[in-house]
Formats: C-alpha cells, structure tokens, sequence
C-alpha cells in the first residue's frame, strides 16, 4: 500500500479533499463562488479552527458581523466559535481553500516534527 495519495481538483464549486486523500487530522476544501453569490448560510463550529487561503479573485466575509475585505493572496484563521459566511465580489468570483482542524491540536511543525532521513 502507497504511504500517499494524489488527487486532482477539477472545476467543482466544492471539493472536500478528506475522503479523497484519506485525511486523518484535517479537512481541506478546494471552493469557488461565483461572482455576485455567497456561502447560502452562516456557520460556526464546536472545536475546529478554520483556515482560509484566498487563491483567486476578491470578495468579502462577516465574521461575527465584521466584513473583512479578501483577495487573492489573502490567509485567515476563524476561531471554532465565531460565525462566518464567505461572498464573491460583484466583479469577481472568489476562489479559496479552507483547511479545518481541531483547535490547540498542533504539537510539533515543520523541523520539529520532521525526521531526517540519511
């Protein structure tokens, strides 16, 4: 058995990447809204962080009823409680990835996880 997986993202409003890549500590989601059009509904979560990755195009989200501007290049980290909903920009469509894992979880990154191989 592979000790990977590989996947490619299509043109898909949405797609989950758990199932896919057989994720054990994450979920990531590859979206795009359309121009003009928006998440259809406001949303929290118990105990996972979200982080979003604006990759292309511009738009807005309402995190606790405070818009923050987006565009691409744009990194943001959602606290689990606080409520959120994503919008595209009337001239733009809005593509992002959101990465949601559980918060406080991370024990070690980059070299301090990583072992050298020789």
């Amino acid at each position: 058995m592979n000790k990977y997986q590989k996947v490619s993202v299509g043109e898909e409003a949405r797609t989950e990447l758990h199932d896919k890549l057989c994720l054990t500590g994450a979920e990531i989601s590859i979206n795009t809204l359309p121009q003009g059009t928006g998440v259809p509904f406001v949303h929290a979560h118990k105990q996972n962080e979200e982080i979003y990755g604006i990759l292309n195009g511009e738009g807005v989200s309402v995190i606790d009823g405070e818009r923050i501007a987006l565009k691409a290049g744009d990194w943001l980290r959602v606290s689990p409680s606080a409520n959120r909903q994503f919008f595209a920009s009337e001239n733009s469509a809005l593509q992002y990835v959101c990465i949601q894992v559980k918060e406080n979880s991370l024990e070690g990154y980059t070299m301090t996880d990583a072992v050298v191989s020789a």
